[in-house]
């Protein structure tokens, strides 16, 4: 009795050695993969781009708000495929936890990985909120078949009659966000207060409009590329580096569309072209001085 004991529990210790080494059949360690790093350049159709911003919420923390931020862009869009996001922190949330949260959410869907810009904000319009994505993303449908019109920033004014995809208005108060947003009706609004205690009042509003100039084949939107110092040197070493990036996907120099510069200080060195500049509280990196995202249309 006792050696048919034996021999049961040996073939059952023996199936379930089996059964483990099909599921890991060269009988290695397995490790969890790393999320991979967003890439500095993501490109789409023109006439297809769809522009969105995400749902405001004051429930939890940067990682929380980001996850259910990107979760709501994909919902909206009907789960077309992002090609840029623009994620504005405010709050004490780490924003270097950004990219790895859209890593983490889009490899879980199996999503190719968009570009990925990322500020430190002083305030966003609901209380308690840390976090609000633009997200850029390829549907699948023509719905630009007449281009796209990219305006630097300017006073909100001055965009009356446009017809606007997105607006994004940067204020020196929150005091008339809901006012301000409401000038836009038929566009994705969004209002950032760039500074904690803005040295200013002055609102600048840059937008993505139907119609225009910009009807070529795709669009490259790169990532934000930091630079470690705000004298002449290091700005035009910082654009030198998103010029190379542009230029593996399209004529050299690329055909820059857009430009945005965040950057710590209001003063600032000459910039190698026409830009949206923005005084923020602070770039994905603890030791950058400013930050830089551009578009670019690609003819081919």
């Amino acid at each position: 009795m006792r050696t048919r004991r034996i021999a049961t529990l040996a073939l059952l210790f023996l199936a379930m050695a089996l059964a483990a080494r099909k599921k890991n059949p060269d009988g290695l360690t397995q490790t969890l993969e790393f999320p991979k790093d967003p890439p500095m350049v993501a490109t789409g159709a023109t006439s297809r781009l769809i522009f969105q911003v995400s749902p405001l919420s004051g429930k939890g923390l940067l990682t929380q708000q980001t996850r259910d931020a990107l979760k709501a862009i994909l919902k909206a869009n009907g789960g077309a495929q992002p090609v840029h996001i623009r994620a504005f922190v405010a709050g004490s949330g780490d924003p270097r936890r950004v990219p790895q949260i859209v890593s983490e959410v889009f490899g879980a869907k199996k999503m190719s990985l968009p570009s990925v810009s990322v500020v430190l904000v002083g305030a966003l319009p609901l209380e308690n909120a840390q976090v609000v994505v633009e997200a850029v993303s390829v549907g699948r449908k023509e719905v630009n078949p007449d281009g796209l019109t990219f305006l630097e920033g300017q006073s909100p004014d001055r965009l009356a009659g446009v017809s606007a995809l997105r607006v994004t208005c940067f204020v020196g108060s929150m005091d008339n966000a809901g006012a301000l947003a409401a000038r836009f009706p038929s566009a994705a609004v969004d209002v950032i207060q760039p500074r904690r205690s803005p040295s200013g009042a002055a609102t600048v509003c840059e937008a993505v409009g139907h119609g225009g100039d910009i009807k070529a084949p795709r669009l490259a939107f790169t990532g934000t590329r930091v630079a470690f110092g705000d004298d002449e040197k290091a700005s035009a070493l910082v654009f030198q580096h998103l010029d190379r990036a542009l230029e593996a996907e399209g004529p050299t120099p690329p055909a820059i569309v857009e430009t945005n510069v965040y950057a710590l200080s209001d003063r600032h060195a000459a910039f190698p072209r026409t830009v949206t500049f923005i005084a923020v509280e602070g770039v994905e990196s603890v030791d950058g001085r400013l930050a830089v995202d551009s578009v670019a249309a690609i003819s081919r």
